[in-house]
């Protein structure tokens, strides 16, 4: 086997004039770990792809890319990777093929591969489509694909984005066992406890340049770049705890209340239940921490009190009214009342429009407020976020994505909510940005109360006043955060903590 499975060497990489990467260089080896860290733009993304031979339309490339073979690819979305149309066994059949052999001889190197992807109970899966198989088994039935072909050196991208801990814990198993069978690992990836767990080496990027590389664990225990430095102090560095108890809601300062809230998709009969009898209360200026596993309801929940998910029973209470059940039958005064930051600010702008235009349209369309003073007040706003009004006169494709989560929350302020629920808004965000936006929600809770709906629970220790803890769709614990952070009383929460980084 070669010393080296991929070589980059000064790579670079040009789209409409601008350098997205800019003379890139490492050695990619066999059973070794090779972690790809920076923001958001650093080129992380277009570096990986790179192995792939891929690059964006239009791009100027110069420098060189080696593999010896064909890379790998395991993608942040895994059913990306999979044909919607055809099952499992049939799609891993397709590679083995590739390789000659009987079909019993295909057969047991199609197994083979899915065990060393972490998957336990193969022929479950090579008879499922990929929609039948939850978003863990895609991911691992993308991995075997990868192993099944023989790839040299496997790219993952952003792995672990959005997970809970549990399944973080898994996904660091799975390429821990990709690795011992001498495959290398390129990482691509915002999750620096993880980069911590796998790499042997690491590459630190921004603005498309490499600032600093060099063995993982040399680099985090003393950086030498300022940006490396920052991002290592902001990844690491222990946020206090809220007192427990500090602020206890009375009956007279609810903001929120929900009563035996149940969901569920589809008919009500027949149709899928993914939340069962959740009660919750959230205080006036306070914060709600709604933490579980992916799955376990806590987004149906957000888009149930957002009244964007219909399909639910029980009460929610703003001030002591009820909410309706879909945004369509709330008024003006219970729209702006309770306002939705989503996951994907990306996806929740207009990408033609100037990001400035579509805040102020918030305070039109909500408060009546005149255009003009609408874009007054939206500049203000977004400055106070930190989005220039230089910026924030362009279209969302000319933001970073740590700028358009600051102008979508900043969207959601000129409502001037009582409620604001935010859905995993530090996910996918690197650590410099996401201590950003965590200090920024703190603000924020000053003059609203939150709801954050998080798989993290270092950003619900940092900005919680109470923790509710979901499990397959039933609220298993609630407490305030000091308190369930310290002494947990359910299983479920204790496997929760047991599996932080440390």
């Amino acid at each position: 086997m070669p010393v080296s499975v991929a070589r980059v060497e000064n790579l670079r990489v040009v789209i409409d004039g601008r350098p997205v990467v800019d003379g890139v260089s490492f050695t990619v080896s066999p059973g070794r770990c090779t972690a790809l860290v920076g923001p958001s733009g650093s080129g992380k993304s277009t570096t990986g792809l790179a192995l792939l031979g891929e690059y964006p339309a239009g791009a100027e490339v110069s420098g060189t890319v080696t593999v010896h073979g064909r890379a790998g690819y395991v993608p942040q979305q895994p059913a990306a990777a999979l044909n919607p149309a055809r099952r499992a066994g049939a799609l891993l059949d397709d590679i083995a093929r590739q390789a000659g052999g009987a079909r019993a001889e295909r057969a047991e190197r199609v197994r083979s591969a899915l065990r060393a992807a972490q998957l336990p109970e193969p022929e479950q899966v090579l008879r499922r489509f990929p929609h039948q198989l939850s978003g863990g088994q895609q991911q691992r039935a993308v991995l075997a694909q990868a192993l099944l072909s023989g790839a040299p050196v496997v790219v993952a991208d952003e792995p672990t984005t959005g997970q809970d801990v549990l399944t973080r814990q898994r996904v660091v198993a799975e390429l821990r066992a990709v690795l011992a069978r001498g495959v290398a690992v390129v990482l691509l990836s915002h999750d620096l406890d993880v980069v911590r767990e796998l790499a042997d080496d690491l590459v630190v990027l921004n603005t498309g340049r490499v600032v600093e590389s060099g063995p993982a664990a040399s680099v985090l225990a003393a950086p030498r770049h300022p940006w490396t430095a920052r991002m290592v102090a902001a990844a690491f560095e222990t946020e206090p705890v809220p007192p427990a108890g500090e602020r206890p809601a009375g009956e007279g300062d609810i903001a929120l209340r929900v009563e035996e809230l149940t969901a569920w998709h589809g008919a009500r009969r027949g149709g899928t239940t993914v939340l069962r009898g959740a009660s919750l209360t959230l205080g006036a200026g306070e914060c709600l921490a709604v933490v579980g596993r992916s799955g376990s309801g806590k987004t149906t929940l957000a888009r149930c009190l957002a009244g964007l998910h219909r399909r639910w029973s029980g009460r929610a209470l703003l001030d002591g009214d009820v909410l309706p059940r879909s945004v369509r039958s709330r008024s003006r005064e219970q729209l702006a009342a309770v306002q939705y930051v989503f996951q994907d600010a990306r996806a929740s702008f207009d990408e033609f429009r100037p990001v400035l235009d579509q805040i102020a349209r918030t305070a039109v369309r909500l408060r009546g407020t005149t255009p003009e003073a609408a874009r007054s007040e939206a500049a203000v706003t977004l400055a106070a976020v930190g989005v220039e009004a230089e910026t924030a006169a362009r279209p969302p494709g000319g933001l970073s994505g740590g700028e358009l989560q600051r102008a979508a929350l900043a969207r959601a302020l000129l409502a001037r909510p009582k409620v604001l629920l935010c859905d995993e808004i530090t996910s996918g965000l690197d650590p410099v940005t996401q201590r950003g936006v965590r200090t920024l929600l703190a603000a924020v809770k000053e003059r609203t109360s939150l709801v954050l709906i998080t798989h993290d629970l270092a950003v619900a220790a940092s900005l919680a006043d109470h923790i509710a803890v979901l499990d397959e769709g039933r609220v298993v614990e609630q407490a305030p955060a000091a308190e369930l952070l310290a002494s947990p009383s359910h299983p479920f929460t204790r496997r929760l903590l047991d599996a932080l980084p440390q």
